[in-house]
C-alpha cells in the first residue's frame, strides 16, 4: 500500500475549524458570562442602592422640614405638643441617616454629601433649634419667637440646600448606574450576535470546505471511475483534495492497473482459446473425415473383406474335404492352417466391425431390466454351459438406463469368459450380483474359474491382449476390450478385484436412477437402529432374510425347447473374447 501523501489531512482540517470555533465560541461564551454578572451587578445596584438612596434623601428632607416647622409652631404656641414632630424627625432623619451610611460603601461622592448635609443639620440645630426650644421654655413664646429671624431661616436654606445637593448627587449615581445596566446589556447582545455570527461563518466555511475538499474531489473521481467502467480502461484516474482522497484515487487507479491487466490476460487467453478452437474444429473435421473413413472402412470390411475370405475359406474347405487322405499328411496339415487361419480372420473381422459400432449405431437409452438381460444372456450361453457342465445364478438386478443390445452383449462377454476360463477339474459357477454404492449401481460378475494375477489386472482390458495361448484358450481377445467400451459408452467404470479367495470377479459400475436413490435414501432413513433398554438383545429367532436368487444350470430341465424370458436382442450376437 502506498503511504499517505503529504500535506494536511482532512481529519485534520475539520478538528482544526473545528477547535478554532470551539476556542472562540468559549470566549465569547466567558465574555457574555462576565458581562451578565456585571450586568446583573448593576442592574442590583439601580434597584437596592441608588433607588433606595433616592427615597431615602426624600425621607430625610421630609423629616428636616418636619423639625423645622415644629420649632416654629412651639415658638408660636409654646405648647410642649408641638415638639413632638421636632422629637419624630429627629429620630426618622437619625434612622435615615445610618440605612444610607449603610448603602454608601461604592459611593464615597454621596457619603461626603450626606456629611455635608449633616454637619449643616447639626449647626442648624445648635444655632437655631436648641436655643429657641430653651428660651421658649424659660421666657416664653415672645422670645422664643424673636429668635426664629432671616438668617435662621436662611441657615435651614442652606441644610435644605445641602439636601438637594445629596439629591441631586444620588440621581446622578443613578442615572450613571443605569447607564451602564444599558451599555452591558448592549454589550451582551453584541456578544450573543457575535456567536451567532462566529457559528454562521463556521457553518458556511465547513459548508465551503467540504464542498472543495470532499464533494468535487469525490465526484471527479465518480466521473473517472464510470469512464474506466464503461470500457476505457487506459484512462489514469487522478484525483484531488486531501492526502485520503489522493490515496483512494491511487488505490482505485492501481485497481484499474491490475484489473486492465487481468482483461488483457483474459484477452490473451480468448485469443488462445479462439485458436484452440479453432484447432479443435479442424480436428473435429478431421475426425468426422476419419469417422467416415472409418464406416468406409467398415462396410468394406464387411463386405468387400469378407468376400474373398469365405472363398478362400470355403474352397479350402473343399479341398479338405475331397482331397484328405489322398494328398501326404504334410498337404493336410496345410490345408488345415489355411482352414483355421480364414476363420480366425473372418471372426477377427467381425470382432472388430463389433467394436467400432460400439456408440456410433445408437438406438437411444431407456429403462432396461437387467434380470431381463440376464435371461437373455443365459439363453445365449445355453449351449456353451451345457458343454461345460457350467451354472449361472443371479440376484435381484436392477434396473438402468441404457441400450439394451449393448448391455446384453457385456453381460454375454463376462459369462462367456468365466465358463471359458474355468479348472479343468471343477464345474464352472458364474454369479452376477449388483448393489447401490452411492449414486451407481456396482454390478460383479464372480466366477470360480483359473483367475487372473494382479500385474494382469489393467492388461486383460486392451484389445487383442491375451494371456493364453490361442491353442490353450480360443479367442480373438477383444471381448473385454467390447465390455470395458461398452461400460465407459454408459458412463461407468470397470476393474478386476484381486482380493476374492478364488476364481475372478469383474466388478463395473452403471448410473443408478434417481427412484432407486430415492428409495435407498428413504430406507436408511426408515432403517435407523433403535436404542434398546439395557439388557435386551436382538431376538434370536429373527433371522435377516435371504436375497433372492435366480438360476440358470445345466443340472435344471433341458431349456431348448422353451424361449428365453425377454428373447433374443435383435442382431447383436455375443462376441467371446
Amino acid at each position: 500500500m502506498k503511504p499517505v501523501v503529504g500535506g494536511w489531512s482532512l481529519r485534520r482540517r475539520v478538528i482544526t475549524l473545528l477547535t478554532v470555533v470551539g476556542v472562540l465560541l468559549i470566549a465569547l461564551a466567558g465574555a457574555e458570562a462576565a458581562m451578565a454578572a456585571r450586568n446583573r451587578t448593576q442592574i442590583d445596584a439601580v434597584l437596592n442602592e441608588t433607588g433606595p438612596l433616592r427615597v431615602q434623601s426624600q425621607e430625610l428632607l421630609n423629616a428636616l422640614l418636619d423639625q423645622e416647622t415644629a420649632i416654629r409652631g412651639y415658638a408660636v404656641s409654646g405648647d410642649p405638643d408641638d415638639l413632638n414632630p421636632y422629637r419624630e424627625g429627629l429620630a426618622q432623619e437619625q434612622s435615615v441617616t445610618v440605612s444610607m451610611r449603610a448603602l454608601l460603601d461604592d459611593y464615597p461622592q454621596i457619603s461626603q454629601e450626606l456629611r455635608t448635609v449633616e454637619e449643616r443639620i447639626t449647626q442648624w440645630r445648635q444655632s437655631v433649634a436648641e436655643p429657641v426650644i430653651a428660651t421658649t421654655e424659660r421666657s416664653g413664646t415672645s422670645a422664643g419667637q424673636a429668635l426664629v429671624t432671616e438668617q435662621a431661616r436662611q441657615q435651614f436654606d442652606e441644610v435644605r440646600t445641602a439636601v438637594n445637593d445629596l439629591q441631586g448627587e444620588v440621581l446622578a449615581a443613578r442615572e450613571q448606574t443605569a447607564d451602564n445596566v444599558r451599555t452591558s446589556s448592549n454589550v451582551l447582545v453584541v456578544l450573543l450576535i457575535v456567536a451567532a455570527l462566529v457559528v454562521v461563518v463556521a457553518g458556511a466555511v465547513l459548508l465551503l470546505s467540504l464542498d472543495r475538499m470532499v464533494i468535487r474531489p469525490l465526484t471527479g473521481l465518480a466521473t473517472q471511475v464510470r469512464e474506466v467502467a464503461e470500457g476505457d480502461y487506459q484512462h489514469r484516474i487522478a484525483t484531488t483534495g486531501p492526502p485520503e482522497f489522493i490515496q483512494l484515487g491511487d488505490d482505485v487507479d492501481a485497481m484499474r492497473q491490475k484489473i486492465a491487466a487481468d482483461l488483457a490476460e483474459v484477452r490473451a487467453a480468448r485469443e488462445r482459446i479462439e485458436w484452440v478452437n479453432s484447432q479443435l474444429q479442424k480436428q473435429a473435421e478431421e475426425l468426422t473425415r476419419s469417422n467416415r473413413d472409418l464406416e468406409q472402412f467398415a462396410y468394406v470390411a464387411s463386405h468387400d473383406l469378407q468376400e474373398p475370405l469365405r472363398k478362400v475359406a470355403s474352397f479350402c474347405q473343399l479341398l479338405q474335404r475331397r482331397y484328405a487322405g489322398q494328398l501326404d499328411e504334410r498337404a493336410d496339415q496345410y490345408i488345415a492352417f489355411a482352414v483355421d487361419g480364414a476363420q480366425r480372420m473372418q471372426r477377427l473381422i467381425n470382432d472388430l466391425l463389433a467394436f467400432s459400432r460400439i456408440g456410433r449405431l445408437t438406438t437411444g437409452f431407456v429403462e432396461v431390466d437387467l434380470n431381463k438381460v440376464m435371461g437373455d444372456v443365459a439363453g445365449q450361453t445355453e449351449a456353451a454351459r451345457q458343454y461345460a457342465d457350467a451354472e449361472l445364478t443371479w440376484t435381484d438386478l436392477p434396473v438402468i438406463s441404457g441400450e439394451e443390445p449393448l448391455l446384453t452383449n457385456l453381460l454375454a462377454n463376462l459369462v462367456s469368459n468365466s465358463i471359458k476360463f474355468r479348472r479343468a477339474d471343477v464345474p464352472p459357477r458364474v454369479h452376477v450380483s449388483a448393489r447401490l454404492v452411492d449414486a451407481e449401481w456396482e454390478i460383479t460378475c464372480q466366477d470360480n474359474g483359473i483367475g487372473i494375477e494382479p500385474e494382469f489386472a489393467d492388461k486383460i482390458f486392451v484389445i487383442f491382449q491375451r494371456l493364453h495361448s490361442k491353442d490353450a484358450y480360443p479367442g480373438t481377445g477383444i471381448g473385454l476390450a467390447i465390455v470395458k467400451k461398452i461400460v465407459e459408452y454408459h458412463g461407468g467404470r470397470v476393474w478386476v478385484d484381486t482380493d476374492v479367495p478364488e476364481g475372478t470377479a469383474i466388478r463395473f459400475t452403471l448410473p443408478a436412477l434417481p427412484a432407486d436413490l430415492e428409495a435407498a435414501a428413504a430406507a436408511d432413513s426408515s432403517e435407523q437402529p433403535q436404542a434398546l433398554p439395557a439388557g435386551d438383545a436382538t431376538p434370536s429367532n429373527e433371522t435377516p432374510a435371504a436375497p433372492t436368487e435366480q438360476s440358470d444350470s445345466s443340472d435344471r430341465p433341458d431349456r431348448a425347447d422353451e424361449p428365453p424370458e425377454s428373447g433374443r436382442t435383435g442382431d447383436m450376437r455375443e462376441t467371446v473374447g
